[in-house]
């Protein structure tokens, strides 16, 4: 609650939103954020909960020349359930549409902040993991969520889910559970991993990273196979019902998650009961794993020959072009390659956590983790009988298998993580709540004191000693260090204007016709088609491939393209009114020939050349004088891409009319 609270008051202060119009509001969400949130109000605005539903799904309205599926195309059953809600509980006569939104989000997060607590403490039996793994979280927000920047996001909306299964299926996994706790928190992962899925279109192949990590501890912790194919069988039937309700998504059931699972219960059925221990029992597990492998890749094959499918196809080409095995001039990725959440993670990053001791108490606990583990199974491998650690003696902390699990997941998303930035949102939560685990529990710190033999003070003493001393000293030291800032953040009352962009939404809804289609960057057409209901030619969506093709050809006007050219383009969808924002003509890239010019340029196969005036200027001025083109600015007149004056911002827009 306390956390949900914090950052609506950060929300106020950063965007001054209760004392502004609803206009300004609406502008604070952009790119796709700014979809999502249209869709919402065209719900609200829509006579029925029926009609509004079937508008969604045959939308003509937001897209020239194209009609869609909005709720499955962009994953929009948050904005179904946020509509219902709204209305249901009488919310649309004490409160407006926009703080019921964003504070169903901030609600989730809250949640999000909560299911971390309840892991954290499943894992080490104390409250204390939990309080430093919520304290980790806050501290680390700028790497931890994207909340204060699109608060729409389907991820925010989906990874509260999946941490409620995360914290079900740590307490699934744990051998002391009676029958009710098991019985519940079997239930709550199974709701969890539907809702989960329902959410976010890229839920599946988090939820395949977590089936794999089940499928190496089920080959590592024998005892736990039962438990490990319950929870197979939650993501069958999650991705059955799932496909039934997205309108037969073709993308599940080529997603590589069920390709894994029906290889997984195809081989359970197979198994032979083989004593245990035995050569043959050895050579079994290998071949079994390399079975599972074979029919995983075969059946995935299978099924995308069988069932038509497009979605995320370009994913696999994004892949191909970053890891190098593919060179490519397309536009589109190498745009998505520039992109700074795509990149590596950089310096800062690593420097961020250091600095809020979070990332060496995360590798300390995870190098301790992990060994304990290897031992564990390199005894298991050679035969001698190994119970699960049950007391705090024992020192084996590797040998539980909720342990084991996160141990495996945490290395695979931080793997990820490595290569690509924007995956850090997924992986540093786990580890504000691995390293919170870790130090405040004695079995950890038993199990390292077993390695070192030490013997001048009573190990147990000293562990539990330690599991107390070290957390409460992180959590004053943490105190002492950030929460002066937290306060400030909430002090401080930070400027958020824009009044172009404000002054472009009000001409557009007072000179404009109603049957007007705009064309432009996709950024800023997805805040168009917020702030203004009006026509677009394209949207910052990038799972369909005739919208990434649209986005590519609109770009066109930046490019070196005859004038006949860039009017045939965009007159082909229909487009009245063209954009053309000195944000992009001026662009200066933080990386060398990431300019959306350059991209433009080596896509279209034309020269790089320094030029003192950038060639999309030319080419627009000549489309201004074929077309008969009409300028407006708010400012001056004439259109097209002009060099940054002195004085001037760089990000004015013009709007020209073509006739």
């Amino acid at each position: 609650m306390m956390y949900a609270l914090y950052l609506s008051a950060y929300h106020e202060r950063k965007f001054w939103f209760s004392n502004r119009q609803e206009l300004e509001r609406e502008i604070t969400f952009q790119g796709d954020s700014a979809i999502y949130y249209s869709y919402y109000k065209d719900m609200l605005k829509a006579p029925s909960f029926e009609r509004g539903v079937y508008e969604l799904t045959h939308n003509n309205r937001t897209v020239s020349l194209k009609t869609i599926n909005a709720v499955q195309q962009m994953s929009l059953y948050p904005e179904l359930i946020a509509s219902v809600l709204y209305q249901a509980t009488g919310s649309n006569l004490i409160i407006e549409p926009v703080y019921f939104y964003i504070g169903i989000v901030f609600g989730l997060q809250g949640v999000y902040v909560t299911a971390l607590f309840a892991t954290s403490w499943l894992l080490s039996g104390t409250w204390l993991a939990g309080m430093l793994t919520v304290a980790w979280f806050i501290i680390n927000r700028e790497d931890t969520t994207r909340i204060e920047y699109s608060i729409p996001l389907r991820e925010n909306w989906a990874l509260p889910y999946f941490a409620c299964q995360v914290a079900a299926l740590t307490g699934f996994l744990k051998s002391n559970l009676n029958t009710y706790a098991e019985r519940f928190c079997y239930l709550l992962m199974s709701a969890s991993t539907y809702t989960f899925l329902m959410m976010w279109e890229y839920s599946h192949y988090l939820l395949f990273l977590q089936a794999i990590s089940l499928f190496l501890l089920d080959s590592f912790s024998l005892e736990q196979s039962d438990k490990v194919y319950e929870v197979y069988k939650t993501y069958l039937f999650s991705v059955f019902v799932g496909y039934l309700l997205q309108f037969e998504n073709p993308a599940l059931l080529v997603s590589p998650l069920l390709s894994l699972v029906a290889a997984l219960m195809l081989t359970k059925c197979l198994q032979l009961n083989v004593k245990k221990g035995t050569f043959v029992a050895k050579m079994m597990k290998v071949i079994n794993f390399y079975l599972i492998c074979t029919v995983t890749i075969t059946f995935n094959i299978i099924m995308k020959m069988f069932v038509p499918h497009k979605e995320n196809g370009h994913m696999l080409k994004f892949l191909e072009a970053k890891f190098g095995l593919n060179m490519t001039k397309n536009f589109t990725m190498n745009w998505l390659l520039c992109q700074e959440s795509l990149q590596a993670p950089s310096q800062d990053f690593f420097l961020r956590l250091t600095q809020s001791s979070l990332l060496p108490f995360y590798i300390l606990v995870l190098i301790i983790c992990f060994l304990s583990m290897l031992q564990i199974i390199f005894r298991r491998i050679n035969g001698k009988s190994v119970k699960e650690a049950g007391s705090l003696e024992d020192g084996r902390i590797g040998g539980r298998p909720e342990i084991i699990y996160h141990v495996i997941h945490t290395i695979l998303l931080g793997s990820l993580a490595m290569v690509i930035e924007g995956l850090k949102y997924l992986w540093t939560p786990y580890v504000c709540m691995l390293a919170a685990f870790g130090v405040c529990s004695p079995e950890l710190w038993m199990t390292l004191f077993k390695w070192l033999r030490l013997r001048t003070i009573h190990p147990i003493l000293l562990a539990l000693i330690l599991s107390m001393a070290v957390p409460t000293i992180i959590g004053f030291s943490l105190w002492k260090e950030f929460f002066p800032r937290l306060m400030t953040e909430l002090s401080e009352l930070q400027e958020f204007y824009d009044p172009d962009t404000v002054e472009l939404m009000t001409w557009i809804k007072r000179q404009a016709p109603v049957a007007a289609v705009f064309a432009g960057s996709p950024q800023l057409m997805g805040a168009i088609k917020l702030c203004t209901g009006w026509m677009v030619t394209s949207l910052p969506v990038y799972n369909d491939d005739d919208l990434l093709k649209r986005n590519e050809n609109i770009y066109q006007i930046y490019s070196k393209r005859s004038a006949e050219d860039i009017y045939k383009i965009l007159t082909s969808y229909k487009a009245n009114y063209l954009i053309v924002e000195d944000s992009i003509c001026n662009e200066v890239g933080t990386m060398r020939g990431c300019r959306v010019k350059d991209l433009l340029d080596i896509a279209n196969g034309h020269i790089l050349q320094r030029w003192k005036k950038s060639a999309p200027e030319t080419a627009f001025k000549g489309a201004v004088s074929h077309s008969n083109l009409e300028a407006w600015s708010a400012e001056r007149p004439g259109g097209g891409c002009r060099e940054a004056e002195p004085g001037r911002p760089s990000w004015r827009r013009y709007v020209a009319i073509l006739s």
